[in-house]
């Protein structure tokens, strides 16, 4: 949404001049921003100098910290410094892309600015399958991804083993969030609690090597290209970790798309199926990957559908649903 143009008096005209400048490389005595503002968990806007038309995008971190302004410039830094490393693995251009740092202003609202991306969303590709019925659409994005996604972990993969506890913890923080909101029940929290030690005591849930986790793995934060091409956006919580975190998340981010839009918990389950294959094909041995990785998800997609569930856009009947299916998957174990 178009929202005007950047005063030559605001702080924020200056930064945007030296990126443009020093950054893509288009010098201009005067360039003119237009400003346009864009959906995101922060304040995301993008500009476009009306000359050169160079786009940039800007996130700010001071809305969402308040007046904990160290910690937002932390964060701002973080993701400038995640975006940096993960970009060190090769993961630049086609067919797997990183989104570049521009640089990171703390004493303008904390703001981190990146490279435009011209891509598909990937929420586009999931509602053109749970609106239009486009099913192949869908399936090559979710190919693509795990691409991706196979290739970020693999590169990444360090000698240290995954630590369970970390996720078993992640699980103990929804809970306590659902139940000082009112949102969740004392037995269904119980039983959740329950059904997580049982997972922890399983071998395999630690036996893998920690990667470098994109961490946020949404319909959100995958833009897709030409072909194979996807580029990964908003990286603040890259992490070392259990490569299930990031896998687990689209497959469950994938399950509650098809039951809000459909109705249906088994409607997502080809996609789940296809992408989970597609994953393992990038492993040197395709069928044991996908029985390893088929048997650690229902953990983290039940994780994924809590985290949705505390959300307060989600109506009560419906996050009963998160839930029970949440429970469904920890059930598994």
């Amino acid at each position: 949404m178009y929202v005007g143009h950047v005063s030559t008096q605001d702080r924020l005209y200056g930064f945007l001049h030296s990126i443009l400048s020093d950054q893509l490389g288009q010098w201009r005595r005067h360039p003119r921003f237009r400003a346009f503002r864009l959906n995101g968990s922060n304040e995301v806007y993008g500009y476009e100098e009306s000359h050169s038309h160079a786009r940039i995008i800007c996130k700010f971190y001071g809305p969402k910290f308040g007046w904990d302004r160290e910690r937002a410039a932390r964060v701002a830094y973080q993701e400038h410094e995640a975006m940096e490393r993960l970009r060190g693995y090769d993961l630049v251009g086609s067919p797997h892309h990183v989104i570049r740092p521009l640089g990171v202003d703390p004493d303008t609202n904390c703001v981190i600015a990146t490279e435009f991306y011209k891509g598909e969303p990937f929420f586009h590709a999931i509602r053109r399958a749970t609106h239009h019925g486009d099913d192949a659409h869908l399936y090559w994005r979710l190919k693509a991804l795990a691409y991706f996604l196979a290739t970020q972990h693999n590169r990444s993969a360090s000698g240290e083993t995954v630590d369970f506890d970390v996720d078993t913890a992640y699980l103990r923080y929804l809970l306590s969030v659902l139940q000082r909101r009112n949102k969740i029940g004392q037995w269904d929290c119980d039983e959740l609690l329950w059904l997580s030690g049982l997972w922890r005591m399983r071998p395999r849930m630690w036996s893998d090597r920690q990667v470098l986790l994109h961490g946020d793995a949404t319909p959100a934060n995958f833009l897709f290209g030409h072909g194979l091409d996807v580029a990964a956006i908003d990286l603040e919580r890259t992490a070392p970790g259990d490569r299930m975190f990031d896998v687990g998340r689209v497959a469950g981010e994938l399950q509650h798309a098809f039951m809000s839009a459909t109705g249906s918990r088994h409607r997502a389950e080809p996609f789940i199926g296809h992408f989970l294959w597609e994953y393992s094909c990038h492993f040197p041995d395709r069928e044991v990957t996908f029985a390893s990785i088929t048997s650690r998800v229902p953990y983290y997609m039940g994780l994924n559908l809590l985290r949705i569930a505390r959300n307060d856009y989600v109506d009560d009947h419906y996050r009963r649903r998160l839930i029970r299916q949440a429970k469904r998957h920890l059930r598994a174990a």
